[in-house]
């Protein structure tokens, strides 16, 4: 099936597909189908590799065309699939018998009974799921990120020494620099990064109520918990959850996801505050011929794409917020709850990699308006009134602090002259004066 991006539902599949199109890899239908399948061959590897006595005429010369089930798998394949599901009603079920017809043709059909023996369907999500989650984190979601940090990186360094004047409950406050704040953002992000780099890809493997009731029951002699361990975390590269009821209690997921959320919501804060940059003049952006930025007014050029990453970062924190709160709650034993909950797992993670190139594109277009910048601090003199008042209490001077407010909560114009003027008034010596005059809001902006 061809998918028309103009009658698409979700605008992940429609206007944004274009953006997300390495995603499909892992959270579309037929990935999930896919891992599936994966799941179910290296399952039957690692019992041909216990062994089990009656697996013992597979040969190991035939691990590779097994694995080439997977490796090989395709669009049809897929398709196959959905048409036994049509027959099964259960996803999991249509996997295993399309595995039993490759069986067919590769001479194994005295071993059919022995694919998904012992298991029941979550052992194959609750491995399969997490799996593409890793992956996708791996491949798609850290290449991403890496590319917005770098870029946030190059601007800190170039905006390194430009001073700015700081706001703080919006009004103008001790001066800064506008790398530094970049810094700070940055550095948020890093320091979430590695939290989430921490969480566990943990996987649920252990028969219909997590007990390998089924395995035990058929081969007791075998330590199923050890075998279970061992294929989860050394076959699939996954942690192994234990003990569980029949599916995976996603409590590490829940925390990914959380993780997740806090670096798109320090995201969302680094949108709002270049937009206001924006909106302040401090930044103009570069204007791509033949883009329109008002319908109405000609002369606009908006700052849509930090717009546009704080909407899709919202929506991503929304799910994020859902699955992380949802997903750990099952009743007893299990409900289906989560089966249909985590069929939409890919969708906030498009979200968010639409909100980082929207943010990346972003910034490329930024243009520093460094005029601007000066301006603000020229006219600004009363914040270098907290450097001079440090300075006085350093000297012992009394009531330095109420000095200094008598003079700065005015109508009064405060620029450099008045400020001079109040320095040549106090009972100071001349190199004290000397250095409060070396004060500006172009120099006071600590470390």
């Amino acid at each position: 099936m061809t998918l028309n991006s103009l009658k698409a539902i979700s605008p992940v599949d429609g206007r944004y597909r274009s953006k997300v199109t390495d995603l499909e890899n892992y959270f579309s239908e037929e990935a999930l189908i896919k891992y599936r399948v994966l799941v179910e061959v290296e399952y039957f590897i690692a019992l041909c590799e216990i062994p089990l006595p009656q697996l013992s005429g597979v040969s190991s010369d035939l691990f590779e065309q097994l694995r080439a089930i997977y490796r090989n798998f395709s669009a049809i394949d897929a398709s196959a699939i959905k048409d036994i599901e049509k027959v099964t009603n259960h996803d999991v079920k249509a996997v295993e018998y399309f595995i039993k017809e490759k069986f067919d043709t590769l001479g194994l059909s005295g071993y059919k009974e022995f694919i998904h023996f012992g298991l029941t369907s979550q052992d194959i999500n609750n491995t399969a799921v997490p799996l593409s989650i890793k992956e996708a984190i791996a491949e798609v979601y850290i290449p991403q990120l890496n590319s917005l940090l770098s870029s946030l990186e190059a601007l800190a360094e170039e905006w390194g020494n430009i001073p700015m004047l700081a706001r703080t409950h919006g009004q103008p406050a001790s001066p800064t620099r506008l790398g530094k704040e970049i810094q700070v953002f940055i550095t948020r992000i890093k320091e979430q990064f590695e939290v989430l780099k921490t969480i566990p890809n943990a996987a649920k493997f252990g028969g219909a109520t997590g007990n390998y009731n089924a395995h035990f029951v058929a081969y007791p002699n075998i330590d199923w918990k050890v075998f279970g361990t061992n294929f989860v975390e050394g076959n699939l590269g996954l942690n192994h959850s234990f003990p569980t009821t029949q599916i995976e209690h996603y409590d590490h997921m829940a925390a990914q996801f959380d993780a997740l959320k806090r670096i798109n919501t320090i995201l969302i804060d680094l949108d709002r505050d270049i937009w206001t940059y924006v909106s302040m003049d401090y930044f103009k952006q570069k204007i791509k011929k033949g883009e329109v930025g008002s319908s109405a007014m000609p002369h606009k050029v908006n700052p849509i794409d930090f717009e546009n990453s704080e909407g899709n970062l919202g929506i991503a924190n929304a799910l994020f917020e859902y699955l992380s709160s949802k997903l750990p709650i099952s009743r007893l034993q299990r409900d289906l709850t989560d089966s249909t909950v985590l069929r939409n797992v890919g969708v906030p993670f498009a979200h968010t990699i639409i909100g980082f190139k929207s943010t990346l594109k972003g910034l490329s277009k930024l243009l520093l308006n460094e005029s601007k910048l000066q301006e603000d601090l020229e006219n600004n003199w009363a914040v270098a009134a907290e450097a001079i008042q440090t300075i006085l209490r350093r000297e012992n001077y009394p009531n330095p602090y109420e000095a200094l407010k008598g003079l700065t909560r005015t109508n009064d114009t405060i620029n450099k002259a008045s400020i001079s003027a109040f320095i040549d008034s106090l009972d100071v010596s001349d190199s004290i004066k000397t250095e409060l005059k070396a004060i500006s809001p172009n120099n006071y902006t600590g470390i």
